[in-house]
């Protein structure tokens, strides 16, 4: 059991470290940043679109299977990000000593990821409780899942307002949430799963409405012809990518059947 406690540790601290992907962009000169902020925004939007319809929404009809609660679900993400958006702008209205303001998209980005990284902890951990074999494919899975998720959170920050160290510092804060579901799955496990069950559906509803309600409605404020069309090639990489590691993840569920076996035992817990 010690083995199984280091290893999803272990595994969840370099999935955390992986936020740190947007010190690439620390080297680039503030004003260039600010000029390809448009590039991160637009692979954001497809990251998030793809995240949402590509993995998390089909995850959740895997673990739960009831198509109605999944759309309540993500429907019910959509409205919860939409009050917090709301809480956020009346805070900021109120705040007058605040005259350096980070926009409230950054704070609904960093919440609805925490939300996601604690569900990827769950997952990472339940697997090293499977086998040392799933554990190590889904920590690589997630890892994979992870550097463009990062690269496009790190942009949104960006666009939002935040220096970019702060937007790397937040940024990890909102990845260590992947510890917080290991070391809850790892003590309450079948509580922990069963919370997963429920936040997975509503992490695509937050994401859905993070790119459609705050990103694009940004997209839409360029112009230019030609930046336009590179938007949209870039949403479209977005999308593409996070479809590849759909792929590779449903290729991943059909040749592990004791992972398979571990969610079906949620789905009859859950019904």
């Amino acid at each position: 059991m010690n083995d199984i406690w280091i290893n999803a540790l272990v595994s969840t601290v370099i999935v955390s470290l992986v936020s740190f992907t947007g010190v690439l962009f620390l080297a680039f000169k503030i004003k260039l940043l600010k000029k390809i902020v448009f590039v991160l925004v637009s692979f954001a939007v497809g990251a998030l679109f793809g995240n949402a319809f590509f993995i998390l929404i089909p995850e959740s009809q895997e673990m739960i299977g009831n198509s109605l609660h999944i759309g309540l679900l993500v429907v019910g993400g959509i409205i919860l990000m939409f009050i917090m958006e709301k809480l956020i702008h009346w805070r900021h209205n109120h705040n007058v000593e605040d005259i350096k303001r980070e926009a409230p998209l950054g704070y609904i980005s960093l919440f609805t990821d925490g939300l996601h990284n604690f569900i990827d902890g769950i997952l990472i951990a339940s697997s090293w409780l499977v086998s040392p074999e799933i554990g190590l494919a889904t920590t690589l899975a997630v890892i994979a899942h992870e550097i463009p998720q990062e690269i496009s959170d790190f942009g949104i920050l960006i666009h939002a307002g935040f220096s970019r160290r702060k937007a790397l510092l937040f940024n990890f804060i909102a990845a260590c949430t992947a510890i917080v579901g290991a070391i809850g799955t790892l003590w309450l496990d079948a509580f922990f799963t069963n919370i997963s069950l429920y936040v997975l559906p509503l992490a695509a509803g937050g994401f859905v409405y993070l790119a459609g309600s705050d990103l694009i409605p940004e997209l839409h404020r360029e112009k230019t012809v030609s930046k336009n069309i590179v938007q949209l090639i870039i949403v479209l990489i977005g999308l593409a990518l996070m479809l590849i590691i759909s792929q590779n993840h449903e290729h991943h569920h059909d040749h592990e059947q004791d992972h398979e076996q571990h969610y079906d035992n949620l789905h009859e817990h859950y019904h």
